[in-house]
């Protein structure tokens, strides 16, 4: 399926208008970044499909196809959704069995009693790819605000197809200590929304039975490493203390008792920066980059990234890659396309090994990073 995929890919990108790229330098490999669709408005995710297309989400609440680089008209059938603030249509992920079943789930912002929050979505895109069909709320958070910040939400699927997800505090930070409130939390449920196999509060007792872990500020990035299964996270901190964690079952991510960072108002947060019982993160900023996504690098076209992380950022405009060694031990970063293109929202490793951006501007772009190739 993947030899498939990338014979498509190649068709589609010998068959698209040709445009001009860019030309980076970086520590390991020259870079040459490609605008493959203009226009979008604040894009938020982007995925590939299976032929060598993008579906791209907008979070003002559209969804679209780019395709042989062009912007296809929005697909029809979305939910009703909140749009304000932060919120509005989120992550976008499509089914191990799409080229099958043509299934994506999908979170967003959406009303309902006590304001609005975050939910979980599945459907079915159209032979046509016109609208989605069958759609269907798997999940929703518990307590709904009339706050507008910190919805979360990316998806990421395990080997066993279930979902993990992220909601944040929803800017009251005490929800994301409560085990009993689904903010500020990183959820598992399988593909019927219900709680996943193996989640520590199974029970219900000590907490909801689809919470994984707690005391996440605002989780905006989550992927599963593809060569070892491990979950990670990339989250905003306040001012300073940006996190990438490794959330583990029952634990418990600090804030907001713990922090690498202060108040906007310049105040201290909680306790410090440590206490027993929480878990440390595996990397922070200070000062923040305002991460949007993350991604492993796990590809052919960059073999001298192999491991490491990269993270799209959207207070400095930049892609940070962060390097790891043979162990999994950070040790360095190197940042790139800073301030070249604007507010970096997501970051997606193409099955080509291509790095996939989409920017959060008003007007956003889809842009691919390949290996430039010396004439």
């Amino acid at each position: 399926m993947r030899s498939a995929a990338l014979a498509s890919l190649a068709l589609v990108l010998a068959a698209a208008p040709a445009m001009a790229a860019d030309r980076f330098p970086s520590k390991k490999a020259e870079l040459e970044v490609t605008a493959i669709a203009t226009g979008l408005e604040h894009p938020w995710s982007v995925e590939v499909l299976p032929d060598g297309a993008y579906i791209v989400t907008e979070r003002p609440g559209r969804l679209r196809i780019v395709r042989a680089m062009k912007v296809g008209e929005p697909i029809t059938g979305l939910p009703e959704l909140f749009v304000g603030g932060q919120g509005g249509l989120l992550d976008v992920a499509l089914s191990p069995d799409f080229s099958k079943s043509r299934k994506l789930y999908f979170t967003a912002s959406i009303p309902g009693d006590g304001g609005q929050g975050t939910a979980l979505f599945v459907a079915r895109l159209s032979d046509d790819e016109a609208k989605l069909e069958n759609v269907e709320k798997l999940f929703a958070m518990n307590r709904f605000t009339d706050t507008t910040q910190h919805f979360g939400s990316r998806i990421a699927i395990a080997r066993d197809g279930s979902l993990f997800f992220g909601i944040g505090e929803r800017g009251e930070m005490d929800r994301a200590q409560d085990p009993q409130d689904h903010a500020g939390s990183i959820l598992h449920v399988g593909t019927d929304g219900k709680p996943a196999a193996g989640n520590p509060f199974a029970d219900g007792g000590k907490g909801l039975p689809e919470i994984w872990s707690i005391g996440h500020r605002n989780p905006q990035g989550i992927v599963i490493d593809p060569a070892d299964g491990t979950l990670f996270t990339v989250e905003h901190g306040a001012r300073g203390g940006d996190e990438i964690n490794a959330p583990k079952a029952g634990s418990n991510y600090g804030w907001p008792v713990v922090s690498y960072g202060k108040h906007y108002s310049g105040a201290e947060i909680g306790i410090g920066q440590s206490a027993e019982g929480y878990e440390l993160p595996v990397h922070y900023w200070d000062p923040s980059i305002a991460p949007g996504a993350i991604d492993v690098y796990r590809g052919a076209m960059f073999p001298e990234w192999d491991g490491d992380f990269l993270v799209a950022a959207l207070k400095y405009e930049l892609l940070a890659r962060i390097e790891r060694d043979e162990s999994g031990a950070i040790i360095g970063e190197e940042r790139l396309l800073a301030g070249e293109y604007g507010r970096l929202r997501d970051v997606k490793v193409a099955p080509d090994g291509s790095v996939l951006l989409v920017t959060d501007e008003e007007d956003g772009r889809l842009l691919r990073i390949s290996r430039a190739v010396t004439p």
